[in-house]
């Protein structure tokens, strides 16, 4: 396929949400954009993500790999304050050398690449990641004609929005919100909810300025668009758990003369699928070792089951394990001993976290209420088709023995297949990294000059001088390094993904080189000016 036959690809990429959308069926949401959104495309209600925290999740997204298979699965890496385990040190995952983020392989393929601007990777960006990756990212940048990949991150709708806002009036009805039966229903939780609404709105139309800057492009029609969340919302026992409030999310795609206008695909989807869908849409060759499965394009792969994992939340150990299929849901806790509210400062800063906290002592808080205060069981299976808030744990019932043993077993097959780090402890895994406590460093780039005619001359000249036609390889002795490079002066330059020997035009040239590998820090720069004539 030629670069100018390649489809452009748009992300919008949503926070902290289980799609509460009028397209999904909810009267109280007011996203009309979205909704539009789906008109014209396809809905895909049976997407997850991978875990139930944003940080987790897109370090699955970006690598297409599960987070805990690479090291990324705690909840965060690179923070330390108070509230952070004392025998921890901040650090950036380091993945195996072979993990790449996956837009390397598009800009490779020639895809102009931009992310506005919010990563979470659980690792440095590296700079060979993006094109560009600021808050100025955009498709409009790229050079004519050259096909794009572009990511917008929506803020608005994360978990911190629902907190508190003081005098700022809501547009959204608190007495028209219906609360999860787990919850308290008070005024101050109504509210919460209310807020989150009216965040929803503030995002759709965002996503409609998106959409008119493709049609005022004349894009629309060879762009695909995804929207989605990184996880469920925000709502004690949605974020940072495993049940569907928490790993249930929106997906929209619309991609004109191929999904159905106003369809709904009852497929599995897991959010680290989508990297491999983008791949498989672009016709850009898929690594063998990428794990999740594209579900559009060349290379479909039907998913008959998605994976969940909850690890260490701030300062909070935990080690939490799930797997769904359309209708059933099994859930491992490797620790029933702790209780389903571990210590977490920022988690309690929730408007509806205080409601449980005030309510519980006063023994206000009754039935399904209760149920964050509850002892966790070692298993729990639920038929999330006729239970959707996952209240009625069958790991008991004979009746459900075979669903058990289906879902326990395939859990297991799964971590033996794909590995979980879960298993060794945090300080192990990082000492493995940071040998002596100090992160290591990517070595910088040589530069090795290839006479075409006679690869063997030396230069032309006692000047120093080469003759044309003149090959500038470069080569990273880092085993896994990605290496960069540009041509430009000063500081805000653009550096382009090394992937085959520089041509280097008469004249004089000065190459600036560096080099990342994930986990690694970024080597010192390495410049050569060269002569050719």
């Amino acid at each position: 396929m030629n670069t100018s036959d390649r489809p452009n690809i748009l992300w919008i990429s949503l926070e902290d949400t289980t799609p509460r959308f009028g397209c999904y069926g909810d009267a109280i949401a007011r996203t009309p954009n979205i909704d539009q959104l789906a008109a014209s495309g396809c809905r895909f209600p049976n997407a997850f993500s991978t875990a139930g925290v944003c940080a987790p999740s897109r370090a699955a997204i970006i690598t297409g790999m599960y987070q805990t298979s690479i090291g990324t699965h705690h909840m965060r890496t690179g923070l330390r304050n108070r509230n952070t385990p004392q025998n921890l040190i901040p650090y950036s995952a380091v993945p195996p050398p072979y993990v790449k983020t996956f837009t390397e392989y598009l800009r490779g393929a020639g895809y102009y690449c931009t992310n506005n601007s919010k990563t979470d990777y659980q690792f440095t960006p590296p700079i060979t990641a993006w094109d560009d990756n600021s808050n100025n990212g955009h498709w409009r940048n790229r050079e004519e004609g050259q096909p794009f990949f572009s990511v917008f991150n929506p803020t608005v709708t994360h978990e911190s929005g629902m907190w508190d806002q003081g005098d700022r009036p809501l547009t959204t009805n608190p007495d028209d919100v219906q609360l999860p039966p787990y919850l308290p229903d008070t005024p101050k939780a109504r509210q919460s909810l209310a807020r989150h609404y009216d965040n929803l709105t503030t995002a759709d139309a965002r996503v409609g300025e998106l959409l008119d800057q493709l049609e005022e492009d004349g894009l629309a029609e060879n762009t695909i668009v995804f929207l989605w969340s990184d996880h469920g919302e925000g709502l004690p026992r949605g974020k940072r758990w495993l049940y569907d409030a928490g790993i249930r999310i929106p997906l929209i795609i619309r991609w004109y003369g191929e999904l159905k206008p106003g369809s709904k695909s009852d497929q599995l989807v897991s959010l680290i699928d989508l990297g491999p869908t983008v791949l498989s849409l672009c016709d850009v060759q898929t690594p063998q070792h990428l794990q999740g499965q594209p579900f559009l394009g060349i290379h479909t792969v039907k998913r008959d089951y998605i994976f969940a994992s909850r690890d260490r939340i701030g300062a909070s150990y935990d080690t939490v394990r799930a797997v769904r299929n359309k209708r059933y849901k099994y859930i491992r806790n490797y620790y029933p001993e702790k209780t389903y509210l571990p210590w977490s400062p920022y988690r309690n800063r929730h408007s509806v976290m205080q409601e449980m906290w005030r309510l519980y002592p006063e023994g206000k808080l009754e039935g399904d209420q209760l149920t964050m205060f509850r002892s966790r069981p070692a298993e729990e299976l639920y038929d999330v088709e006729n239970d959707e808030h996952e209240l009625n744990n069958l790991a008991e019932d004979i009746a459900y023995i075979n669903v058990l043993e289906e879902l326990r077993g395939t859990l297991t097959k799964w971590q033996s297949e794909f590995g979980d780090m879960g298993d060794i402890s945090e300080e192990q895994m990082v000492a493995s990294w940071y040998p002596g406590g100090i992160q290591p460093q990517t070595a910088s780039p040589i530069f090795i000059p290839i006479n075409a005619s006679n690869p063997g001359r030396e230069p032309a000249n006692e000047n120093g001088e080469w003759e044309a036609p003149l090959l500038l390889q470069l080569h990273c002795s880092t085993q896994g390094a990605s290496i960069a490079y540009t041509m430009e002066q000063g500081e805000d330059v653009h550096w382009k993904l090394y992937t085959e020997p520089l041509r280097i035009p008469k004249g004089k040239t000065t190459v600036r080189t560096k080099a990342i590998r994930i986990g690694y820090k970024e080597s010192d720069e390495n410049t050569l000016n060269i002569s050719v004539s």
